[in-house]
């Protein structure tokens, strides 16, 4: 099986709290979305007509056979989910606060997620992709991490190319400084790096963004994006940079947002190499702008895969 994009890390439950701008204290109801950063991609893609599969690992629980039925209704490739049978699906309490900031509360102690074994890695399934996507929460656990590195080696010697999404969680972490090395750690394989403005200066330790676009291409990456919410994006490759431009929105809740902007960065990849395109380069503006309206139409709707978008829907967005 051919596939687009192969995303591996969480699969989980995010409970969104249906009070607007109130802080999960105050929250008294909740509606229950699929969510999970790397599966979020995985399932981006699908919506927006690519082809994804996902690795990772729930419960044999309701929660995660609910979980493996959403994916498979978006048509994405559950071969390589697994179940585990001592550990629940994790789950995710989400509120926006009236700051507008999100707050997240996660119940992983430990979740299915971070069992995943580096023996249920298969490389004849990450061989046939065009590209492979990771973020860092799955280097938060001893099996997981080994799983993550091997899946990533596989990738690396069947030269697809590799995104990362060092998506912050610190209540995820033991401390800070674990955070910030196994984070970093991340860095190592990556040609892709999208990172948003409110995680760049603890992860890299810079002030703005044009540092921090240099620090992760110190790091080996060809392409680093810094999201900025509204106002669109930061990119640089080293040989070219600039921002590109955001689309306002009517915000309802920012859950899965940088995701969607991943998925549709991933997709618009993977069919450029398809088609042959030698320098993907020369057509960053417009993905970027292609990505922004992506990001900006998941903030209109509740939970993160249920507010992903269609193709169609980003395009009369553009237009």
């Amino acid at each position: 099986m051919s596939l687009d994009v192969i995303c591996l890390g969480e699969l989980l439950i995010d409970f969104v709290s249906t009070n607007k701008d109130v802080p999960l204290t105050e929250s008294t109801g909740f509606l229950k979305a699929p969510g999970g950063a790397p599966a979020n991609v995985a399932a981006g893609i699908a919506r927006l007509g690519g082809t994804a599969g996902f690795i990772g690992k729930v419960g044999r629980d309701p929660f995660g056979y609910y979980l493996k039925s959403v994916l498979q209704h978006l048509k994405v490739d559950t071969s390589y989910l697994a179940f585990d049978e001592e550990a629940r699906t994790t789950l995710s309490f989400v509120a926006q606060k009236p700051d507008g900031d999100r707050e997240c509360m996660f119940y992983r102690h430990p979740g299915a997620d971070m069992r995943l074994m580096p023996e249920e890695i298969v490389e004849s399934y990450i061989c046939n992709a065009t590209i492979f996507h990771y973020g860092s929460i799955s280097l938060g656990s001893e099996s997981s991490k080994a799983a993550t590195f091997r899946a990533l080696g596989y990738a690396r010697a069947h030269n697809l190319l590799i995104s990362y999404d060092p998506n912050l969680r610190m209540d995820l972490w033991r401390d800070s400084e674990q955070a910030y090395k196994e984070i970093n750690e991340g860095f190592g394989y990556a040609d892709f790096v999208k990172i948003s403005e409110e995680e760049y200066p603890f992860i890299t330790g810079c002030q703005d963004v044009e540092a921090c676009g240099r620090y992760i291409l110190d790091r080996g990456a060809k392409l680093v994006v810094v999201t900025l919410g509204k106002n669109g994006c930061y990119y640089t490759t080293g040989q070219s940079s600039g921002y590109v431009a955001g689309y306002a929105a009517q915000v309802v809740d920012t859950t899965g947002a940088g995701d969607a902007f991943v998925a549709a960065m991933l997709h618009n990849f993977a069919h450029c190499m398809k088609a042959g395109v030698p320098h993907l380069e020369q057509g960053l503006p417009q993905m970027l702008l292609f990505a922004n309206a992506a990001g900006s139409l998941a903030t209109t709707r509740i939970g993160a895969i249920p507010s992903l978008p269609t193709k169609e829907e980003v395009e009369a967005l553009i237009v």
